[in-house]
């Protein structure tokens, strides 16, 4: 009996001593605008005793000591550590903030095709931007304008009009950055260009844009030089509901935009649809524009193994477009002036317009083959339409150098016939119209816990095809033209053809996809080209703890030929096959010290197959002798620190570019003249500085900073053609060294803030300040520096909920973009230092003769959504 009470006694203080060592944790999750965030994990941390919030974000977590740390983590989210007591149990709002570098959240479909990076794991210099810092800041911008806080990056261009912008990073152009869509690469197969008029929807179904300075972590045999876009559209979503926005800004800009989501039923099946609708005067003088984007997508999940998106998407659109002129011009008549429209009877008219529709369809399929296996794959195919308009015949000007139409259709009413080379004027349409097929399939196996391996294929197939035809007659019947046919060695043999055009078509992006001329309506040329691709990529990546490396390799082979209708005999009109082989080497690692510092290493070798247009530079059948592969070599440090409340990332670059061909044009006088050379190296190097603080939990601070020194090396053969690439300067050998890389800030930094003043309303405002900016004039020895300038941004948000169940919302937004109203200059064409026929005057010690562009000045937007 004595040992029975003993044994009762020892038990009693042993659950005394455990009841009394036991905390009753209790908190609520919510996002960075306090929002609840059902689903979150909370763990003890050294323990596996953990929980998860309910659907508003509650949790409850009996812990078996009195004191410790809980750990909160949810997708797409920081982790954050919160220290408790007996004493301090109740740990209140805890406020996650987004993870900028995770995007598990959005990437629904093809994990193995969509090439993203995240964290310093996978060793590249990143930035990503999510869809509602997109939403939040592009208002009338383009989607370009997402990364203009993002260290090595220019946006230039803006002033052309709607969708004319271009990109540099670290100093390359748009030819010799990847984009991709999904997965889908979508530089243009000829010349690796991006015409983001194309793409003007993608500010509306992007889920994430993330930018790979550098090499990148793409597998693909892709022109990743300058570094690698990945565009993440929306998918199918998971849960019921959508939103209803409307938006306008200066210059008569007016956006409507619906979106719907089913949601996935029982059965697997969902669909999403988005349409929007967009229209403006735009802010340069007759810069017009107007377009649509459409969105659908459709999700079907049968089982764990196997998930399946399809989506269809398009943004046609049409935009009047504006040319650089001298800053003489801009200074006397207004730094809007465009003279490229008029009026006719009053109405306006103009004579260059943008306009297209490419339609893109992408199927993604994952299959779950087991526990160490997966298979992605993507197919796609794009149908291109459309083009760009311009005169052709006798222009007549103003008093104030607009297009008088009214005087054009008095002489066309006067004159003999519509013979080209008369008086007589017509606008034609420079067509460029394709159909564009693909396949990229990645097969990825888990070795062990540490090793992973993928393989994969990259299968491209282009047909594309250009010529002109009329767009409007201007009060003529018809028109004519002749040409001489070229034989076997290109040279004009005779007979002489004749072409009479009676239709025209309107610069229409919809009518396009279905009305176009007939060969014997086409005028000036007409010509195709099939371009094939074929690629096989590998990977093995390495990971543990601390350490992670990988090893990339790949290999493509491309096939060109050329069909010329228009200036070939029948029996000359198709050219030889040109084939290249190519292949890139990268290999990287990265080691993780501590939770807090890492670091990384990458390097890489690039045998880059010319572009089709580098191979057919001519304009006809011929072989360009001089074009080869490009050999590229890039070397990277990087540093990362990554707490609570700090992010921060150094990196360190080098860039060596070799054999490459270029080409640079500009506009004076409304004459096109375009710069080629061949033989073209450049070094780029320079450190780049990002970091995000959380100053408070309402209170974040970001900035970046990056310097390069970008250079031409040695000696470049030159040449200059005009607008329908007829040579007006045979080539000759320059000296380049040392010549500056222009169309881009060699020097940027910039500062912003973001305040949560209290739940639902916060403010935001960004700095930049860009300099050692230079002319966009290709290779050359002496390149002319343009003034410094600095931009400050300011934006306003306000969410209010509908309701309990916070399932309904309205959101307003407001933008002001350059509020103090700066007058710079973005870009310039030429590099005159000082043109005596100006009288020697200079705007901020530039010569007034230079042509390009100012900036935009003040410009503001604001909208509203309803979220259902």
């Amino acid at each position: 009996m004595k040992n029975f009470k003993n044994l009762l006694f020892v038990a009693l203080l042993f659950v005394s001593a455990t009841v009394l060592g036991q905390t009753k944790i209790t908190g609520t999750v919510v996002d960075e605008t306090n929002q609840p965030l059902p689903g979150a994990s909370i763990v003890v941390r050294g323990t596996t005793n953990g929980t998860s919030t309910d659907f508003d974000g509650k949790f409850t977590l009996n812990a078996t000591s009195n004191a410790g740390t809980v750990v909160i983590s949810f997708i797409g989210y920081n982790t954050k550590r919160v220290t408790f007591s007996s004493s301090k149990a109740n740990l209140g709002s805890i406020q996650l903030t987004e993870d900028a570098d995770s995007l598990d959240e959005v990437v629904i479909v093809g994990k193995g095709v969509i090439d993203l990076a995240g964290g310093r794991q996978t060793p590249v210099a990143v930035s990503t931007i999510k869809a509602a810092e997109i939403q939040k800041k592009i208002g009338t911008q383009d989607v370009t304008m997402a990364l203009v806080n993002t260290p090595s990056i220019y946006v230039a261009g803006q002033s052309g009009g709607f969708g004319d912008s271009r990109i540099s990073v670290r100093g390359f152009d748009q030819t010799n950055t990847a984009f991709l869509l999904n997965g889908q690469p979508i530089n243009g197969m000829e010349d690796g260009k991006m015409y983001w008029s194309n793409w003007s929807g993608v500010n509306d179904i992007a889920s994430a844009v993330q930018i790979q300075r550098g090499l990148g972590a793409s597998k693909l045999a892709i022109s990743s030089v300058g570094g690698t876009m990945n565009f993440v559209t929306k998918t199918t979503d998971k849960t019921e509901g959508g939103y209803v926005s409307a938006g306008t800004a200066n210059d008569s800009y007016l956006k409507t935009t619906v979106s719907y989501n089913t949601g996935i039923n029982e059965n697997g099946f969902g669909a999403s649809v988005m349409l929007s609708h967009w229209q403006g005067d735009g802010y340069n003088d007759g810069t017009k524009g107007q377009g649509q984007t459409y969105f659908i997508s459709f999700g079907y999940k049968p089982n764990d193994n196997h998930n399946f998106n399809f989506l269809i998407t398009g943004a046609p659109q049409w935009h009047d477009q504006n040319f650089s002129k001298s800053i003489a011009t801009y200074l006397d008549k207004g730094l809007k002036y465009n003279n490229n429209w008029g009026t006719y009877n009053g109405e306006y008219m103009t004579e260059r317009r943008n306009f297209y529709h490419k339609p893109v369809l992408n199927l993604n399929w994952d299959y779950t083959i087991s526990d160490a296996s997966s298979l992605s794959t993507v197919v796609y195919a794009s149908f291109g339409a459309g083009g760009g308009t311009g005169n052709r015949g006798r222009r007549v000007r103003t008093a104030d150098g607009l297009i008088d139409y009214d005087a054009i259709y008095a002489n066309n009413a006067a004159a003999v016939d519509g013979n080209f080379g008369n008086s007589a004027y017509i606008t034609r349409s420079s067509m460029n119209n394709h159909r564009w097929f693909g396949v990229v399939s990645n097969f990825e196996h888990k070795i062990n816990d540490n090793l992973t391996w993928n393989v994969g294929a990259d299968l491209r197939t282009y047909y594309g095809t250009h010529f002109r035809q009329v767009e409007n007659f201007h009060g003529l019947s018809s028109w004519t033209e002749d040409r001489t046919l070229k034989d076997d060695t290109h040279n004009r043999v005779g007979p002489t053809v004749d072409v009479v055009a009676t239709n025209s078509f309107d610069a229409n992006p919809w009518a396009t996809m279905f009305n176009s001329a007939s060969e014997d309506q086409r005028i000036d040329y007409d010509s195709s080209e099939r371009i094939s691709y074929a690629g096989l990529f590998t990977q093995l990546e390495y990971s543990n703890d601390g350490l992670s490396g990988f090893f990339q390799g790949s290999l493509s082979s491309q096939n060109h030929q050329r069909f010329d209708r228009y200036d070939y005999l029948p029996e000359f009109q198709d050219s030889e096959k040109v084939n290249n082989i190519g292949y890139n080497v990268k290999i990287g690692g990265a080691y993780r010290f501590d939770d807090n510092n890492s670091v990384y290493m990458n390097t890489g070798y690039y045998s880059r197959q010319p572009y089709h247009d580098n191979i057919f530079n001519s304009f006809d059948n011929s072989i360009n002798p001089s074009s080869q592969n490009e050999k590229i070599f890039g070397l990277e440090f990087g540093y990362s620190y990554s707490s609570e409340n700090l992010k921060a990332n150094v990196n360190l670059y080098s860039t060596s570019w070799k054999d490459r061909v270029d080409g640079s044009s500009r506009v004076s006088n409304n004459i096109v003249t375009i710069t080629e050379t061949t033989g073209q190296s450049q070094y780029h190097k320079g450190v780049e500085v990002d970091f995000i603080a959380n100053i408070t939990s309402d209170i974040k601070l970001k900035g970046f900073l990056s310097a390069g020194e970008w250079e031409y090396v040695g000696t470049v053969t030159s040449r200059t053609l005009d607008e329908d690439r007829n040579v007006t300067a045979p080539p000759s050998l320059v000296d380049v060294d040392g010549g500056k890389v222009g169309d881009a800030a060699q020097f940027s930094t910039g500062l912003g803030i973001d305040y949560n003043i209290f739940k639902g309303l916060s403010i935001d405002s960004d700095y930049r300040f860009y300099d050692n900016l230079y002319a966009n004039v290709g290779a050359v020895k002496e390149n002319l520096k343009l003034p410094s300038y600095g931009l400050l941004d300011f934006g306003v948000s306000y969410k209010f909920d509908l309701g309990s169940d916070n399932d309904k919302s309205i959101s307003l937004r407001a933008n002001v973009n350059n509020v103090l109203d700066t007058e710079y200059l973005s870009e310039l064409r030429t590099n005159i230092y000082n043109d005596s026929d100006a009288n020697g005057v200079f705007y901020k010690g530039v010569d007034t003769a230079n042509e390009g562009y100012f900036g935009y000045g003040r410009t503001w937007n604001v909208s509203v959504r309803y979220n259902f």
